[in-house]
């Protein structure tokens, strides 16, 4: 046994009969997961970039409708988390069956809820624009809206797309949703430089300028959603692609068009009983880094808005360890779960706890180091000296807690979700993040003065959030030791 095998080992033993995930496997889930996680980050960097030399008035507008587009994101992503638990514990109890049937129903249900918002955002987002946005310039809201009303339309490509990784991701097949990811930000980004510099968006105004970045992300899209769907049917062609690709499926789960296009009340109970506690959970969360933006962050000095701003990268590139283990404990514990059996549920647990420590920390590391040697990419002047050691000051806050805490606040989560604790991890994830986390930054940052006028900012703003994890880490290890998670059943 190597040096790293004994670190992230348990003590407890567990017979090898019941280790349904051999290290090479957890291995083959996780690289892929991470590749795309920095792959949709840096890709975001370069379509934000693109964004920018269409003028002032897209690169603003794009920014101020991302924040109400990703609540949509948010409820898409959170119905599909509900989905992969739900077909991730069909696969360990064995019943292909029922895991047909509920990849089917994530579809349906997607296909549904897509369609509503995007009606909603056609008819309607204009004037919650104009109400949410009524005092910014006029070239600003009219590439608010033509923005907003194009990516509308991505809306049910989207949530599509999201129900096939789900499918994927339950068997622990996520090579193919790094290829697909890929194909379709390789679209994007090509669709995007063809718009802004091609067509030459910034000399024709605002309104086309936001066309020239919105249609490529909606097609981006639909081809994404395309490609998962016609792999989610597992037709034969779909099945010799995937080994040419080299992967090899834990399960074969496959949707059903009968079943994608009539409702199963039961199958969707067990589903929106994951997703729908999961998007209240997100959409909250979206809803309080919205008032943090603009009550707090915007009613700081320039400095402080600017390193909060461009430390968002940063916090994003080291969050990426965190979000792949957070899709492996869902998809490893759900399927021990399913399996009827709790103490290996538990056993890979405390291995993947470890096993997250450990990677979170090297990268977070790994990360810190990059962070001085990518500064000189952004356009700073002398004169933005603070800016660059407030940038330095909050990304360490963030690597520090992000490598050494995150890993039992975020992955730990996703796992106790898997077993079906959804209420738990609902209501402490509401209190942490937005009870405490909002309350703390106006407290740290609004309320207190500090001697000697100085302003604590976005400084204040990276405590809160740390703080925000090392309560959720407390509580999380708290209900795991207590072993009341495994008390609940979804199937």
């Amino acid at each position: 046994m190597t040096f790293i095998q004994r670190l992230i080992e348990p003590k407890a033993p567990l017979d090898d009969s019941r280790k349904t995930f051999t290290n090479a496997m957890l291995k083959a889930m996780i690289v892929p997961l991470v590749i795309e996680s920095v792959l949709q980050m840096v890709v975001g960097l370069a379509d934000g970039i693109m964004s920018s030399r269409a003028g002032y008035g897209v690169n603003t507008g794009v920014g101020l409708d991302n924040m109400i587009i990703t609540v949509f994101i948010y409820l898409f992503t959170a119905l599909s988390a509900g989905g992969a638990v739900v077909v991730s514990q069909y696969i360990g109890s064995r019943d292909e069956r029922n895991a047909n049937l509920a990849a089917s129903q994530i579809f349906h249900i997607a296909g549904l809820l897509s369609l509503v918002s995007m009606a909603l955002m056609l008819f309607f987002g204009s004037a919650l624009i104009d109400a949410v946005f009524s005092e910014r310039e006029p070239e600003v809201l009219e590439a608010c809206r033509t923005y907003m009303w194009i990516v509308a339309l991505s809306f049910p490509a989207n949530a599509v797309y999201n129900a096939g990784a789900a499918v994927f991701r339950a068997m622990g097949s996520t090579r193919i949703t790094m290829w697909v990811t890929l194909a379709a930000n390789i679209v994007n980004v090509i669709g995007n430089a063809i718009g802004v510099f091609g067509l030459q968006a910034a000399e024709h105004g605002a309104s086309f300028g936001a066309a020239a970045v919105a249609w490529p992300t909606t097609i981006a899209w639909y081809v994404a959603a395309g490609i998962m769907t016609w792999l989610c049917f597992g037709s034969a062609k779909s099945e010799t692609l995937l080994k040419r690709l080299k992967i090899v499926k834990k399960a074969n789960v496959t949707v059903q068009l009968p079943d994608i296009l009539k409702l199963n009340p039961s199958m969707s109970r067990r589903i929106l009983g994951v997703a729908i506690p999961n998007s209240i959970e997100n959409t909250l969360f979206q809803a309080s880094k919205v008032v943090i933006s603009f009550v707090l962050i915007a009613s700081l000095a320039k400095q402080h808005v600017d390193a909060n701003s461009n430390g968002q990268t940063f916090w994003s590139l080291a969050a990426c360890m965190g979000t792949a283990m957070n899709t492996v404990f869902m998809t490893v514990v759900g399927q021990c779960v399913g399996a009827g059996d709790n103490d290996a549920a538990e056993w890979y647990m405390r291995k993947l706890m470890r096993l997250s420590f450990v990677l979170a920390l090297v990268w977070n590391v790994l990360v810190m180091l990059l962070t001085p040697l990518l500064m000189p990419l952004y356009d700073f002047s002398p004169a933005d000296a603070e800016t660059k050691a407030l940038i330095i000051l909050v990304v360490a806050i963030h690597n520090l807690f992000s490598g050494t805490v995150q890993p039992f606040s975020g992955p730990l989560s996703g796992g106790l979700r898997a077993a079906g604790d959804i209420k738990f991890t609902m209501w402490a994830s509401i209190f942490c993040t937005v009870v405490f986390r909002t309350f703390l930054s106006f407290l740290l940052v609004r309320w207190i003065a500090w001697p000697n006028g100085f302003e604590m900012g976005v400084i204040g703003i990276a405590i809160a959030m740390v703080l925000d994890w090392c309560l959720k880490a407390a509580l999380d290890i708290w209900r795991f030791r207590s072993g009341k998670w495994k008390d609940r059943k979804l199937i």
